[in-house]
């Protein structure tokens, strides 16, 4: 948040500052107070009320519970906030919580300019959660309604009025029905639920005030609250992956300079190693990936992948690779791309890596990964329960396209975990040092096809009998995360999908270019399992 006030300042005249915190266990203030020294000078005036003591409401059940007492108090800060914009006689006041992340540095400008009495920019958040409602009960209850989607999905795109907004909104003070705007003590005909966001709504409708949501831009992020439940550690791992969903779609979020940070600890979650493969010239992706990964605490070993644009048709002999007698792609007809030749070699080196170094677990990732929210916490789980049935394993997809549609057989013992069926993708997976034995042992190079098709005959789960004669035996042990930890940052069609196993030239032809038109592999999961909205999150709130 602070990232983004940095940049979003209008130039003249200079605004006023405000920053409340309080009922804090962790350092929020201290945070605080050191960006306000930074950055002081560059406003007007710096107003901050800090209360350190107590760190919890009396009448809370966790640290995320809403209580009366909490509503109130975050009540009367914005209206403390509000009376002294109007004693300044300040033209605007912008309230910003701290679960929003400004990303647009003309997001405060474009609010001015609309010149609506109270108006909001639309947050986005990597679930359906906004920051505003389309639909209101009589009784102050969320209705849901046909324009929420389009509007949030943008597929309408404008300042539209709804009945609420809040997290981020702007109000022109120098408009005359804001001037009966309150956030409290509530309307003396308010008998909604005691709570600072309703509160505000009706005092909008009373004094005839109305919101706007805008959506023309991309003006940043909201973090999807968490239950009353749940915990700290609940929240920040939906912000970690708020982050890491920014850094696929963008725009990214802009950390504050002025703000200390202490080194995070990195682990490899109780693996041996951690492996990401990379082409060399993708530079954008590794910095992507080892960026996502430094949020999730993971500290991976980079391996430069086999590029297969550099290979030609002597040095793939050379290799010792050939083409799986009667191999072609399933879908366009076509044979092995030298993308693909690449791709089997990065992992196979992987393999050997694994086996000569004796490693006993081991993660692989390609470096088109989106992350599952709270990803290390789940993994870990999934492989402390599979340890406790004592359950013999050889590989467990974290990321994949289930080709077939029927239900996979659920590991007994083991939340979250199924016997894999025919599947594509290798885009992230769990493997042991007895699996990567026996991918060596199945001597695949002379006999390659695509290595996310040569795992399903290693299961014995490829429904092509004439490939799986080449191989034997096929007695890996093979499971999938369900649902998947990993999902791939784009599908073909999206307009920032690249594929360097698909977009390639033909094997043993380096004039015969190819392109991911005739194959449907990387297409999205048209049955919506491959969606990487979590499922937990399926509705507005």
């Amino acid at each position: 948040m602070w990232g983004a006030s940095e940049s979003s300042r209008p130039a003249r005249p200079s605004p006023r500052c405000g920053c409340a915190t309080d009922h804090n266990s962790d350092n929020t203030t201290a945070m605080l107070r050191e960006w306000l020294e930074a950055v002081g000078k560059d406003y007007h005036s710096v107003a901050w009320k800090v209360q350190e003591e107590p760190s919890s409401y009396p009448d809370e059940l966790g640290p995320k519970h809403w209580s009366d007492k909490r509503y109130e108090n975050l009540m009367r800060l914005k209206q403390e906030a509000l009376t002294y914009a109007r004693e300044q006689r300040a033209d605007y006041i912008l309230f910003v919580d701290t679960d929003s992340i400004l990303t647009n540095n003309q997001t405060l400008k474009f609010l001015m300019a609309q010149n609506k009495s109270v108006v909001a920019p639309m947050l986005d958040s990597q679930t359906f959660y906004s920051n505003f409602w389309c639909g209101i009960t009589p009784q102050g209850y969320y209705r849901r309604t046909a324009d929420y989607f389009p509007t949030k999905n943008r597929q309408q795109v404008g300042c539209f009025a709804v009945p609420m907004v809040y997290a981020t909104f702007l109000i022109d003070l120098r408009k005359e029905e804001t001037s009966r705007l309150a956030f409290y003590p509530p309307h003396p005909n308010y008998t909604w639920a005691f709570d600072d966001i309703i509160v505000f709504a009706y005092s909008c409708q009373a004094a005839g005030a109305e919101v706007h949501v805008c959506n023309q831009q991309r003006f940043g992020y909201i973090n999807v609250p968490v239950k009353a439940h749940q915990t700290l550690e609940d929240e920040r791992a939906n912000f970690v992956h708020l982050t890491l969903e920014a850094m696929v779609d963008g725009p990214p979020m802009q950390r504050s300079r002025h703000i200390s940070l202490i080194p995070k600890p990195l682990t490899k979650m109780g693996f041996d190693e951690i492996f990401l493969i990379n082409l060399v010239r993708r530079p954008d992706r590794r910095r992507r990936m080892l960026a996502s990964l430094r949020e999730l605490e993971i500290t991976p070993r980079v391996v430069d992948a086999v590029d297969g644009s550099t290979l030609n048709s002597s040095n793939i002999k050379v290799l010792g690779v050939d083409l799986l007698p009667g191999y072609y792609d399933p879908f366009s007809g076509r044979t092995l791309t030298k993308g693909e030749v690449g791709c089997f070699l990065s992992h196979y080196h992987v393999w050997k890596e694994i086996v000569s170094q004796g490693l006993e677990r081991s993660v692989v990732f390609e470096d088109d990964v989106r992350f599952e929210a709270a990803f290390p916490a789940r993994l870990q789980r999934l492989m402390e329960e599979l340890e406790g049935v004592q359950r013999d394993w050889d590989l467990i997809y974290l990321g994949r396209k289930q080709v077939n549609a029927e239900d996979e057989v659920p590991v007994e013992g083991v939340r979250n975990l199924v016997v894999a069926g025919y599947s594509y993708w290798t885009l992230a997976y769990v493997i042991s040092r007895r699996g990567a034995q026996k991918l060596l042992a199945a001597e695949p190079l002379s006999k390659m096809l695509p290595v996310d098709e040569f795992l399903p005959i290693m299961y014995d789960k490829h429904p092509n009998e004439d490939y799986k004669r080449h191989f034997a035996p096929r007695d890996l042990l093979v499971f999938s995360a369900h649902p998947l930890l990993v999902y791939p940052t784009h599908y073909a069609g999206d307009s920032n999908w690249l594929s360097d196993t698909e977009t390639s030239t033909i094997w043993d032809d380096d004039a015969k270019m190819t392109d991911w038109a005739g194959s449907q592999k990387t297409l999205r999961d048209s049955r919506g399992g491959a969606s990487h909205l979590r499922a937990t999150a399926r509705d507005e709130l």
